[in-house]
């Protein structure tokens, strides 16, 4: 088991103050990673939580939507422990509203988020990975990077995107010591998901799609995110592993 030992390791999770970036960083830090948890708002939660588990952690606060302010975040993280050996690109947003009228503004929006930031933080991060000859770079994409949902366009554009990404990045740092990979969850109970599952038709009619037949829970990104940031990994490269019940077999 020591393969999926991450003790020494540092890890920066994004949009990590709740939901499946807060399981993800918890599952790190369970594995022996230190954690720098970047979120919209604070992650002190995270931040105490993490070091309930006998592992070091700091908060940073930033708006991954103002692209000159990535860099400092990256110093930020840097100053914490001199390096960063796994980079969780998990910050996201969702905005519903179907194709015909779905407002330019938030397609663009949610592209800036999911997609856009995902490449700028991976390249600033890649360059310090590449410098010391090792790195995991593990980005969230979704079952929406293989379907095309109902309406959300943005969202769907955005998650195809992170799986190119993460294929054309493997394809150029592999050889380089780094894994690029993403995980793509299923219907998860997160707060982007609640406008579902408050609509019980809808909810029970995907839960019956779901051969686990339930919906999946932070939980559940734990023990792929490790996998993924571990040495178990080492010959894993620009693949997205589906963690979904079953969804996407169905």
């Amino acid at each position: 088991m020591n393969s999926f030992d991450l003790t020494g390791k540092v890890a920066l999770v994004t949009g990590s103050s709740g939901g499946l970036g807060q399981g993800m960083a918890l599952g790190l830090a369970q594995a022996g990673a230190d954690i720098i948890s970047v979120s919209y708002s604070s992650s002190q939660d995270t931040v105490d939580k993490v070091k309930a588990l006998g592992r070091e952690a700091i908060d940073i606060e930033a708006d991954l939507s103002k692209h000159d302010r990535l860099e400092d975040v990256v110093h930020q993280a840097l100053a914490f422990k001199g390096k960063i050996d796994i980079l969780v690109n998990n910050a996201g947003i969702i905005r519903r509203a179907p194709a015909v009228d779905h407002p330019w503004k938030d397609f663009a929006d949610v592209i800036d988020i999911n997609l856009e930031t995902v490449f700028y933080l991976s390249q600033l991060v890649g360059r310090h990975m590449i410098e010391q000859g090792s790195g995991k770079i593990i980005s969230v994409a979704s079952m929406l990077s293989y379907q095309g949902g109902i309406n959300v366009p943005g969202y769907t554009a955005s998650k195809h995107g992170v799986a190119g990404i993460t294929k054309a990045l493997a394809n150029e740092w592999a050889s380089k010591g780094i894994q690029i990979n993403a995980i793509a969850p299923g219907y998860m109970l997160t707060d982007n998901t609640a406008p579902i599952v408050a609509d019980p038709a809808r909810f029970d009619a995907i839960t019956d799609r779901i051969p686990a037949g339930r919906w999946g829970t932070a939980e559940d990104m734990q023990g792929p995110v490790v996998f993924l940031a571990s040495k178990a990994s080492d010959y894993l490269n620009g693949h997205i592993i589906c963690v979904d019940g079953g969804w996407m077999a169905r």
